[in-house]
């Protein structure tokens, strides 16, 4: 009886999460003129930096650690999907009822306020992401080689949809510790903005990860930041294959699963030591 009673406790919280994330998702498929303005700043900077990159390129291309055609598929990725890995862009609400006092309200919830936050987090950039990436993947699959995108073929593809599922899951946990570390501070600005730049860096979101010196990479590779978007992206491209793909891949999964069991454990204390006044 306990056994039965533990498993449709378990299945009525999925149900629960799994329509908060629809809800959520379908709300922010509403945002269409938003979409539509970052679409075309995506395009227009994902333009801008492959050209760059070109003009490195024709002194020697050889010098290179990625073949052009490869950094070019690595761009248009990164801009189709950048919504679901930008961590600049954070969800304001988990900030202001922090700082409110109204995380109060929050609690008096029949759900987990982690996995309500971070379903809501996972949700709202899945969205984002769905509404931007078809427009500009098809504008990226008509440009001339090696300025478009080159797709891989389905072993690769299956593996790179696999890594971004995990990138996404590393990404809602990282923002996860941002939204908790907010109990201990009284502005979240600053915290928020060397998080957002500490990430910007390390994932290869500014530079691919490739470029750096190779004992530079290697580290950087060990990290959870390259999980975040650096892993996903190098398989697409073809940087990552074989054995070193799946390495890659688990270890994304260690980080993943360290980031959320500690930023559960996090919440629990952070939660524990939490004081609402009023009446």
């Amino acid at each position: 009886m306990p056994y039965y009673k533990e498993r449709s406790g378990l299945c009525a919280a999925l149900r629960q999460y799994s329509t908060l994330f629809r809800i959520r998702f379908i709300g922010g498929l509403q945002y269409r003129a938003a979409a539509l303005a970052g679409l075309s700043t995506q395009f227009v900077w994902g333009g801008m930096t492959i050209l760059l990159f070109r003009a490195f390129y024709r002194s020697d291309p050889s010098s290179f650690p990625m073949d052009f055609q490869g950094l070019s598929s690595y761009i248009w990725m990164q801009q189709a999907f950048l919504a679901l890995f930008m961590l600049w862009s954070m969800e304001n609400e988990p900030f202001e009822l922090i700082r409110s006092g109204n995380v109060a309200y929050e609690l008096c919830r029949p759900v987990d306020l982690y996995w309500m936050w971070f379903v809501r987090t996972a949700a709202t950039r899945v969205s984002k992401a769905v509404l931007r990436c078809v427009p500009i993947l098809l504008l990226a699959a008509f440009l001339p080689e090696p300025y478009g995108v080159r797709l891989p073929d389905a072993g690769i593809f299956l593996l790179f949809l696999l890594s971004m599922g995990l990138a996404l899951l590393s990404v809602a946990a990282f923002s996860m510790l941002v939204y908790i570390s907010t109990f201990y501070t009284l502005d979240s600005s600053g915290l928020r903005m060397l998080a957002a730049s500490l990430t910007e860096f390390l994932s290869g979101a500014i530079i691919p990860l490739p470029f750096f010196p190779e004992p530079v990479e290697r580290v950087l590779s060990l990290l959870p930041f390259a999980g975040m978007e650096s892993t996903p992206l190098q398989i697409f491209a073809g940087t990552l294959a074989g054995k070193d793909a799946l390495t890659a891949i688990l270890l994304q999964l260690f980080w993943a699963m360290v980031m959320i069991i500690g930023g559960k454990l996090w919440m629990q204390r952070a939660l524990s030591q939490v004081v609402a006044q009023g009446g």
